[in-house]
C-alpha cells in the first residue's frame, strides 16, 4: 500500500494536470456511475490527507471550495489500486503512481515518446474504474480500494477518523502526543493507526522507531512528551523529503555501505531513479526494513522480525532497547538520530 507521501505526490501530479479546468469523466469499467454526474465539470484541484485522497469537482472555476454544490471524489488506492497518467511532454509529474509496486511506496515508468503523443486515443482497459481527461492529458484509475462522489459533509467525516498527517502545514503534533500518551497499546501499533497519525505505513514505522532506538513494544504512555515531538518532527522531515523525490532514505551517509544487504521474497525491488547517478539505492536506504537477519548497520547484531498490528515489523534487539528517552543511546553514539533530518548532502539525508 502506497504510504502517506505518495499520496501527497499524486495530489500535486493532479494539480498541475488538471487544476482549474473542465475536465471528461467516465467509467469504463461500468463500476463508478457517478462518473456521468461529474463529466464536463471543473477540477479546483487535489488534496491528500494521509493515504486519502480528495478531487473537488465544481460547475465552474471560479466556485469557493467549501461551497455545498461541490463534489469530492475521495479516493484510496488500498493494495491494489493505481493511478496511470498519459499526455503532453511535462503534463503530470508521474506516469504511474500506485500498484503494483516494484519501488518503494510508488511506480513510475515513462510511456514511450509515441504514446505518450498519441494520448487522445488511447483506449481505457476494461479494469479502468475512473477516466479524467484535460485539455492536456489523461489519468486512469484501476483497483482502487474506495473510489466514492461525497459532499463536504462526507469529506469531513473521513477526516474526522484521521490523526495529524505530517505533510500538512495545518497538523498538531499535540493531538498525536496526546493520543498515544494516552494509550497502553504498543508504539509500533499506535504508529499503524491512522487515527493516531495519518500516512505512516510499514517503511516509515520501521526506520522511525529505529532511529529513535525504540522498542517496538513499548507502551505509547511510557513514552515522554518530548521524544514524541522529537519523533513527529523527524516523522515530518522524512516524509518531506519522500513527498519532493517519491524515494524513502532513512540512513546517514556514513551508514550506507555498511552492511549494504536487504532481504526480499521476490526479485530485488527498485526505488524511484534507482538508474539515475547520485541516488541512494534501495539497499542502502533502510536500517532495518527487510534487513530480518541481517547484521545491523550500527552494532552488529542480528535484525529481528515479528508482527504488530498485522504487519511485520522489523527492528534492532540491541539499538532499539530503549523503553522511554534516547539519553543512554546518544551518549554511546555522539551522533544522534534527530541530525538526520538537518544534516542535507543531497539524497543523504531525509
Amino acid at each position: 500500500m502506497p504510504e502517506g507521501h505518495t499520496v501527497h505526490r499524486l495530489a500535486a501530479a493532479f494539480e498541475r494536470a488538471f487544476g482549474g479546468q473542465p475536465v471528461r469523466t467516465s467509467s469504463p469499467q461500468g463500476r463508478f456511475a457517478e462518473a456521468a454526474q461529474l463529466d464536463g465539470r471543473v477540477l479546483l484541484g487535489a488534496g491528500a490527507v494521509g493515504k486519502h485522497l480528495f478531487l473537488p469537482f465544481a460547475p465552474a472555476p471560479d466556485v469557493d471550495p467549501a461551497s455545498p454544490v461541490v463534489r469530492h471524489v475521495h479516493v484510496h488506492l488500498g493494495l491494489y489500486g493505481s493511478w496511470t497518467f498519459a499526455g503532453e511532454p511535462g503534463f503530470a509529474l508521474a506516469r504511474a503512481i500506485g500498484a503494483p509496486r516494484r519501488r518503494v511506496g510508488e511506480q513510475e515508468e515513462a510511456l514511450g515518446a509515441e504514446e505518450a503523443a498519441d494520448w487522445r486515443r488511447l483506449v481505457p482497459r476494461p479494469t479502468v474504474r475512473l477516466r479524467i481527461a484535460g485539455r492536456s492529458g489523461l489519468a486512469d484509475l484501476t483497483g482502487p480500494t474506495a473510489c466514492e462522489v461525497l459532499d463536504a459533509q462526507g469529506r469531513q467525516d473521513i477526516l474526522d477518523r484521521l490523526g495529524p498527517d505530517p505533510l500538512r502545514a495545518d497538523a498538531d503534533p499535540r493531538r498525536f502526543v496526546e493520543a498515544v500518551r494516552r494509550s497502553r497499546s504498543s508504539i509500533g501499533a499506535l504508529l499503524m493507526n491512522q487515527r493516531i497519525v495519518a500516512g505512516i505505513g510499514n517503511i516509515y514505522r520501521a526506520e522511525l522507531l529505529f532511529r529513535a532506538r525504540l522498542d517496538p513494544l513499548v507502551p505509547g504512555r511510557d513514552l515522554s512528551a518530548g521524544l514524541l515531538e522529537e519523533m513527529w518532527e523527524d516523522l515530518v522531515a522524512l516524509m518531506a523529503y519522500g513527498a519532493r523525490t517519491g524515494r524513502i532514505v532513512t540512513t546517514q551517509p556514513e551508514h550506507r555501505d555498511l552492511e549494504a544487504r536487504i532481504l526480499e521474497r521476490s526479485r530485488g525491488a527498485r526505488q524511484n531513479g534507482d538508474e539515475e547517478a547520485g541516488v541512494v539505492p534501495r539497499e542502502k536506504s533502510f536500517y532495518v526494513y527487510h534487513r530480518q537477519t541481517l547484521p545491523c548497520r550500527l552494532c552488529g547484531t542480528a535484525v529481528r522480525s515479528g508482527e504488530i498490528a498485522a504487519r511485520t515489523v522489523f527492528w534492532c534487539p540491541r539499538c532499539q532497547s530503549s523503553r522511554s528517552r534516547r539519553a543512554s543511546w546518544t551518549r554511546e553514539h555522539p551522533a544522534a538520530p534527530w541530525a538526520l533530518a538537518t544534516r542535507c548532502d543531497g539524497e543523504a539525508a531525509a
